[in-house]
């Protein structure tokens, strides 16, 4: 009879593999010098090879997380619900340690421990992919420029220079940036990505992705706030408009394919360094080790990520404002699908805007926009620990898209609700196709969302941009978009999530 068998080895917590043919060497070692006591001999081994990595487990129990969010009504309560359902699931992860929801959170596909919309979670040396999801560094770039020009010729200009949609540019019409020259391409999780980069320079994505053009005046106030809160620089480009109304041009998207290939990298890393040290992990929350070389990797490759998406939305802006002859006074942007590092910890937010101080001190100035007619609001982060230091990084959905135009069954329902919900304001679809899950009928009431970021202190708003024209996607070939038959509860939620697995193989295939 053996000394000790695999099952004994594999009983004290040995993970089978290559480490077996060294402990079993060990064991005949002690065989040879009589040793027959099992349990002595398992003391000896731990000594000498190393004792067995203990496995992570989900807690039974979730973590608390804070709510900066008030139900409006029974349709927002039981939206809620469900966010904190998928909450629930999520924070029995053991890397991590607090979690928020904000007032724009909301559910997302019914996979296991995925975070929702309007959430963030804070992880210990570790980095949660699909926490930031496929489209890494979702956010808001604004360009402030003086023009007196019609509405309608600029939104044409910026129609000409930008695109939408899933088809990367043609060849004859790349669009260069230095970005593109970095030498980042030798990282595990970048290489061979670099035409991909490339290709989708100043490109915008669909869904909820858009080019919106208002105004917004420079008033004594605004520019007061700025020099009290440590932005004069900001402040002095203004100066010299104290009054006036200036054009701005905002611009929200990710990263494109490179960022959803990214994911896909990074996803899959994970889910092999989880299946090492944990056990029972759900896939939506396997983690990398941010200390480990493949962690650290990672990291610089979202950094390179976050630059990317900068150039993205500043070469837009920078081919727009050639395109009529104008020119930028001031601009600024932030993430709000990312990972940021403060200390040891990496705080993720999917569709949750940083509201800390930075690294002057400074509280955080960031863009949050409610919808396509209403004012995106320029605030400063209020650094409200209680929260994690988050604000909303728009307005959020009740409803999922199926659920939205099953609510409106009829066209001429439909065409309505497009005329009325974007009366005011010039409102265009890259595609020529109007897209009802895309109009300000789909998001939560923008007034409420508002006042909840006050009430919460969650930030600051110091200014408003107002609405005058807005571009969008506009898609006919997602099933919310177009199926009139009426379907069971079951069969919209396979639907949803058959339709949100192609929208991440599409990014893929980009």
């Amino acid at each position: 009879m053996k000394l000790l068998t695999s099952q004994d080895l594999i009983d004290a917590g040995y993970e089978p593999g290559p480490v077996f043919k060294t402990l079993f060497a060990k064991i005949s070692e002690l065989e040879e010098k009589g040793i027959t006591d099992p349990k002595y001999a398992m003391k000896l081994l731990k000594r000498d090879c190393g004792k067995p990595v203990t496995k992570l487990k989900r807690h039974t129990e979730p973590i608390p997380f804070s709510e900066a969010i008030t139900p409006a009504n029974a349709e927002e309560e039981k939206n809620v619900e469900k966010v904190r359902k998928q909450m629930h699931a999520l924070l029995r992860t053991p890397i991590l340690r607090a979690g928020v929801i904000l007032p724009d959170a909301c559910p997302v596909s019914p996979q296991e421990a995925v975070i929702p919309v309007g959430a963030a979670v804070v992880a210990e040396n570790a980095i949660i992919p699909s926490a930031h999801s496929a489209d890494i560094c979702c956010s808001m770039y604004a360009t402030f420029y003086e023009s007196n020009g019609a509405v309608a010729g600029e939104l044409d200009a910026l129609t000409s220079v930008t695109n939408f949609g899933s088809i990367p540019r043609k060849e004859e019409d790349a669009v260069y940036d230095q970005v593109l020259d970095e030498e980042v391409w030798e990282n595990p999780f970048l290489k061979g990505l670099q035409n991909r980069a490339r290709m989708h320079m100043a490109d915008q994505g669909d869904g909820n992705h858009f080019a919106y053009i208002g105004e917004m005046e420079v008033t004594p106030e605004f520019l007061a706030v700025l020099r009290l809160t440590g932005y004069a620089d900001l402040a002095a480009n203004f100066a010299s408009h104290v009054s006036k109304k200036l054009r701005v041009l905002v611009t929200h998207h990710g990263s494109r394919s490179i960022g959803a290939h990214l994911y896909k990298r990074g996803q899959n890393a994970a889910e092999k360094h989880t299946a090492k040290v944990a056990e029972g992990i759900p896939k939506a929350s396997a983690w990398l080790d941010a200390t480990s070389d493949t962690g650290k990797d990672y990291w610089d490759a979202l950094q390179y990520i976050a630059r990317w998406t900068k150039a993205n939305h500043r070469a837009i802006h920078r081919r727009f404002l050639e395109k009529i002859s104008g020119s930028a006074i001031a601009e600024f942007g932030n993430e709000h699908n990312f990972v940021w590092k403060r200390g040891e910890h990496f705080y993720h937010g999917k569709g949750a805007t940083p509201a800390w101080k930075d690294e002057a001190g400074r509280p955080k100035l960031g863009l949050i926009p409610l919808n396509m007619a209403e004012p995106i609001l320029l605030a400063l982060g209020a650094d409200n620990e209680d929260f994690l230091s988050f604000a909303p990084h728009g307005a959020g959905r009740n409803m999922s898209r199926t659920a939205l135009m099953r609510k409106f069954p009829e066209e001429k329902d439909r065409e309505r609700q497009l005329v009325e919900s974007t009366s005011g304001i010039d409102a265009r679809w890259f595609s020529g196709v109007p897209d009802l899950s895309e109009t300000p009928v789909a998001y939560k009431n923008a007034a409420e969302v508002k006042k909840q970021i006050a009430d919460f202190g969650l930030a600051e708003v110091i200014a408003e941009i107002k609405p005058l024209g807005c571009i969008m996607a506009g898609h006919i070939d997602q099933p919310w978009r177009s199926r009139k038959d009426k379907l069971s509860p079951k069969q919209l939620r396979q639907i949803e999530h058959r339709a949100e697995r192609r929208t991440v193989r599409q990014h893929l295939t980009e």
